[in-house]
């Protein structure tokens, strides 16, 4: 199936996967844990234990405020999720495009005042 990957510190790439759960947890690097937070059907499969593992910071996830209401730790992808909702499936190319648009910027986090603050990182 074709997904999105998005590493910390890294654009996003498109890469074919299997779509068994070993080849899932390879690209998180342990236990999957699926998230919806977008309107579309597209599913965020993230390491269920990336926070408690101290994985890096890797992207926030935006209210339409502008405000974080989460930060994905270790990478990510992004994956299809038919109307079943029994099993992932490919992106379509304009999922992919509009989600490589919007993660396309690593992002930095740091602790201010309370306050989680997040830059964009420049990469080459």
């Amino acid at each position: 199936m074709r997904v999105l990957v998005v590493e910390p510190e890294r654009r996003p790439e498109v890469r074919e996967i299997n779509d068994s759960l070993k080849a899932m947890q390879e690209i998180v690097g342990g236990w999957i844990q699926a998230a919806y937070p977008f309107e579309d059907s597209v599913a965020l499969v993230c390491n269920d234990e990336g926070k408690l593992m101290n994985l890096p910071a890797n992207r926030a996830l935006w209210t339409e405020n502008g405000q974080i209401f989460d930060i994905i730790f270790g990478t990510f992808f992004l994956c299809g999720v038919p109307p079943d909702n029994e099993h992932f499936t490919s992106l379509t190319p304009e999922q992919i495009e509009r989600y490589q648009k919007r993660f396309h910027t690593p992002e930095m986090f740091w602790g201010m005042d309370g306050h989680i603050v997040c830059l964009p990182l420049e990469i080459d």
